[in-house]
């Protein structure tokens, strides 16, 4: 193959190349994952303040501990502070769907010593103004 013929090709494979062809930027695209499980939607959204182990953190602010919380044994409580937010915890029914609310509640009921059986319900969450899914 000639110079000229090589450059010609690579120059019709670089006009062929549109953007919608070619690969996102960075390690996994330009859209972030969406969080699904309740573990997903704690990990992403409450663990920087709650900590891993849901224990709660005392620094710059004061974070209380989600672990062995008697509080979370109220579901309408539950549902209302992650919904509308306490302090100087934001509100998430604007971030947060219902079905995210609802796993990450059930989430918390169920681990980190908690072991409130009784599950939370889309209903639970949609009385203080959590969103459908997106």
């Amino acid at each position: 193959m000639t110079t000229h013929r090589f450059f010609g090709a690579l120059a019709l494979m670089a006009v062929l190349a549109t953007p919608a062809l070619a690969d996102e930027p960075g390690p996994g695209g330009s859209k972030p994952p969406v969080a699904k499980t309740g573990e997903e939607v704690y990990r992403t959204y409450c663990q920087a303040c709650h900590m891993a182990d849901a224990k709660g953190a005392v620094g710059a602010g004061r974070f209380p501990a989600l672990a062995n919380n008697e509080r979370l044994g109220t579901t309408a409580y539950a549902a209302y502070i992650v919904a509308n937010g306490k302090g100087g915890m934001p509100w998430f029914k604007d971030t947060l769907s219902k079905d995210q609310a609802q796993a990450v509640l059930t989430y918390l009921r169920t681990h980190f010593g908690n072991a409130y059986k009784e599950p939370v319900t889309a209903e639970d969450v949609a009385a203080f103004g959590q969103k459908p899914m997106r």
